[in-house]
């Protein structure tokens, strides 16, 4: 019996997720401390390496999109393509760019160049390779599965495989030492082997899967009646893309809220080791340390499957708006309580990402119910999912840039400490001050405990004011699924 005829969809199309977030999340914890602390990169080159960045992580996702999905944009009788082969053809892309993403992890922890160069070229070649993944694993499940629950339970299986995968968190603690980085460069080297193998592996078996399993997916996908494109000029259909989405003001209220989202969910694996280790410090045991490091990353995909079981009861819009005010409550509550409640700290500091991170795992059903939208709004013989999905990314890629630079200024702000004027042993994130030296000790950490909850307020109460715009819910939400689920093409 072959591999593939015991592997259900499902199982399959989750599976990729433990490839990309083994070596994701050490990449999300690790990446900058390893060029500010390890390689010594130089504050004007790390500023100009990340706004290089921002300019191309924000690019490519659309560029990536409008490659794969401007075909689809038109109607007329150039092209056909069946929906069966739109699938194909993703599942094709994922085939090929997952081995790529792994080995483009590994070329951060060896220096090969300036630290300069290499922080501009490893950023933009290891995003160029996610953002693929990403925009072609999300576009499937908006194209495999039209409804609710078939794309709740395709996101369950990823928080699954997620769970899995960010195992590899609880190890790094383990081994990175940036005294001596041979344990940790070859414990990513296994990483890599194993993200590249199984990208490799999985994506055959999940095309087999798809081919021999078709005819019970949702009619949309069984139906392989044919979408025609004719052959628009490409700056044609852009105009008219652009104009179209300008008028979805759903979308627009979505972009504001997402891009507070990513700003504050790197904010958070950015800076997690400085609010460990300066607010909490030798008041925890040895081993609490990378066991809270260990739990941020677990936990959100834990709790993403009750919050998905919230989902299908409640609805998407419901579950993200409390979560915004979860956090909004919390963050109130370390405020008032201060800093010297360790345990309470303890709390905040991993639930704050836990929350955050979970809202995050969310946002994927609610840009697939954008693409029915706009599916249904500007009558597409085919919805255009991974167009959809980058031109969102466009949008809120610039918060996870923004992230470290506003982070590291903040900080500078609050502390009067400036990360990259330090060069000595004790690290990047540690301040200078003598351990005599009591009261500025203190000062440093109020002004990080001020840097911990000021920015989840402020995002929470922005979050909460432009979600209250989003319209896409209830009858509205309802009317757009019952045209796309009831016709192959809207007429």
């Amino acid at each position: 019996m072959k591999l593939h005829q015991s592997i259900p969809v499902d199982i399959a199309y989750g599976s990729l997720s433990l490839f990309t977030t083994i070596v994701h999340n050490i990449f999300l914890l690790y990446h900058v401390d390893m060029f500010v602390s390890v390689y010594k990169i130089d504050k004007a080159s790390f500023w100009i390496g990340e706004m290089v960045f921002l300019v191309w992580n924000s690019l490519n996702d659309p560029l990536f999109g409008w490659i794969s999905d401007k075909k689809y944009l038109s109607s007329g009788k150039s092209h056909d393509f069946s929906v069966t082969s739109i699938v194909l053809q993703r599942l094709d892309a994922l085939l090929w760019t997952g081995p790529f993403f792994a080995v483009s992890f590994m070329s951060f922890w060896v220096q090969w160049a300036y630290p300069g160069l290499q922080f501009v070229i490893c950023l933009c070649l290891y995003d160029s390779f996610l953002t693929m993944i990403d925009l072609h694993h999300s576009a499937l499940l908006a194209d495999i599965a039209i409804s609710g629950d078939t794309r709740t339970r395709l996101n369950s299986r990823a928080s699954l495989f997620s769970i899995l995968g960010s195992g590899s968190v609880f190890l790094s603690y383990a081994v990175w030492n940036k005294d001596n980085l041979r344990s940790f460069r070859v414990f990513c080297a296994i990483l890599t082997l194993l993200s590249l193998l199984g990208f490799y592996v999985m994506t055959r078996v999940l095309k087999q899967v798809f081919q021999k399993n078709v005819e019970n997916l949702d009619k949309h996908v069984a139906d392989n009646s044919l979408v025609r494109s004719e052959d628009d000029s490409d700056k044609q259909k852009l105009k008219s893309f652009v104009k179209e989405l300008m008028t979805q003001s759903n979308f627009k209220w979505f972009a504001v809220m997402n891009l507070i989202q990513v700003f504050h969910c790197h904010f958070n694996s950015n800076f997690f080791p400085l609010f460990l280790e300066n607010l909490l410090g030798d008041a925890i045991s040895p081993g609490m340390g990378p066991f809270l490091i260990g739990i941020s990353f677990v936990a959100p995909h834990i709790n993403n499957l009750y919050f998905l079981s919230l989902c299908r009861k409640y609805g998407v819009y419901s579950v993200i708006r409390i979560l915004f005010c979860v956090k909004l409550a919390l963050s109130i509550v370390m405020f008032l309580a201060g800093p010297n409640y360790l345990w309470l700290l303890c709390f905040f500091i991993a639930s704050n990402r836990v929350f955050t991170e979970g809202t995050c795992k969310l946002l994927n059903l609610v840009i697939s119910d954008l693409v029915d939208e706009d599916y249904v709004l500007h009558h597409r013989n085919q919805a255009v999912s991974a167009l959809m999905f980058g031109t969102a990314a466009l949008l809120s890629k610039p918060g996870q840039t923004l992230a470290p630079l506003i982070g590291t200024w903040l900080l500078a702000q609050q502390t009067g400490h400036d990360i990259f004027a330090t060069g000595q042993e004790l690290g990047s994130i540690k301040p200078l001050h003598s351990l005599e030296d009591s009261k500025a000790v203190s000062d440093y950490r109020e002004g990080c405990f001020n840097l911990l909850v000021y920015v989840p307020v402020v995002c929470a109460v922005t979050q909460l004011a432009a979600w209250s715009q989003f319209s896409l819910r209830g009858k509205r939400l309802q009317w757009v699924k019952a045209i796309r689920e009831g016709t192959t093409h809207y007429v």
